[in-house]
């Protein structure tokens, strides 16, 4: 009990100290080449836009030593690929749980970076059972206050013309992930010529066996944490606009969890959609067995609106070791790149939604 309340110590006097990045905001593009519209076959206009999630391992001292370093490469490494006009368009972070973590966003130059609920930005406690939260364990961090930020961030050259982002509520959450705001969060970005904003969703859930409780428990917080997942897209999400979902959903392996959240919040599995359609679905990473939606923590998702449908095209590893980027975290970067297309008439052009 003493070490935990040391550990907490630590990691509240170091919070206090930090000095966090303030939210970025451009309002209008500032990527280096705008968005290159092409007609298809059948009359309709198109565009790609890419998407990476990437788990930094952002986690403070002691539960990581040493991670200064490798994260201040990734921003460094964002920043070459944007010189060299092969980053992607938007980076879905988790894990940023420090303040040199969260700076990766000022190292990597993308005109927003924002970050995700912060530790006051907590949800009312939904119907969570009694029991459940009777039993919280002191020793695990599941009484105390929240020590950390939820650990997201998001990282756009496009426009982000509205942002909702909420914590999971105080007691829908297990073990030591307690210990931080972890929670959703949405963006509403808007690329241009393409006739509707794209809203992009983003979480990091909780662990299993990680979380050190009973894995009873941390799957009760994670159903928990799905249906509120579920009530915030239905209050944030316009369904006209496309969506695009992608973060760390702590599913791997689980069938159970995955059912429940795919119950909960229906849409489009990437993986699955390419393994499906593999002649209109580039894999240019190494996936194992018939599901690989169930080899990993990492996933996009997908949803199309009224006047832009979306499609993966491709998908790559990036910080895994390949000319994609040194591996730099405990987790590989997933990037996907969705093709938009719609029929010609209305499209947006730049300065049609740049403030003046």
């Amino acid at each position: 009990m003493r070490r935990v309340a040391a550990v907490a110590a630590i990691i509240l006097l170091s919070a206090g100290c930090a000095s966090w990045p303030q939210d970025r905001f451009a309002s209008c593009p500032t990527a280096p080449e705008m968005p290159v519209i092409t007609r298809l076959a059948d009359g309709r206009q198109s565009t790609t836009l890419s998407i990476l999630i990437y788990n930094v391992e952002g986690l403070p001292w002691p539960a990581r030593k040493h991670r200064g370093p490798s994260l201040d490469r990734i921003g460094k490494s964002l920043a070459d690929f944007r010189a060299q006009g092969r980053a992607p368009d938007i980076v879905l972070m988790q894990e940023t749980f420090t303040s040199r973590a969260a700076r990766i966003g000022e190292h990597t130059g993308y005109a927003n970076a924002i970050g995700g609920p912060k530790r006051s930005d907590m949800a009312k406690d939904p119907a969570v059972a009694g029991e459940f939260v009777t039993e919280r364990r002191r020793k695990k961090g599941e009484r105390g206050p929240k020590l950390m930020r939820s650990g997201l961030y998001v990282l756009s050259d496009f426009p982000i013309t509205e942002m909702f982002r909420e914590g999971f509520a105080r007691n829908a959450c297990a073990g030591f992930d307690c210990l931080a705001a972890k929670g959703v969060m949405l963006v509403r970005v808007r690329v241009p010529g393409v006739p509707s904003p794209i809203d992009i969703f983003t979480t990091h859930m909780n662990a299993g066996r990680a979380a050190r409780v009973p894995l009873e428990r941390s799957a009760e917080a994670h159903r928990y944490q799905a249906l509120q997942a579920a009530q915030f897209l239905d209050r944030h999400h316009v369904p006209n606009n496309p969506l695009i979902i992608g973060g760390d959903f702590n599913m791997r392996r689980n069938a159970e969890r995955f059912d429940f959240f795919s119950t909960a919040i229906p849409y489009e599995i990437v993986h699955r959609w390419c393994i499906e359609k593999p002649a209109t679905c580039a894999v240019k990473m190494s996936w194992d067995g018939d599901e690989p939606w169930m080899d990993t923590q990492d996933l996009q998702a997908f949803d199309n609106g009224r006047r832009v449908s979306v499609e993966p095209i491709r998908v790559e590893a990036m910080f895994d070791g390949s000319d994609n980027g040194a591996r730099l975290s405990d987790h590989d970067g997933f990037l996907v790149t969705y093709r938009l297309s719609w029929r010609a008439a209305g499209a947006l052009a730049a300065n049609d939604f740049c403030k003046t």
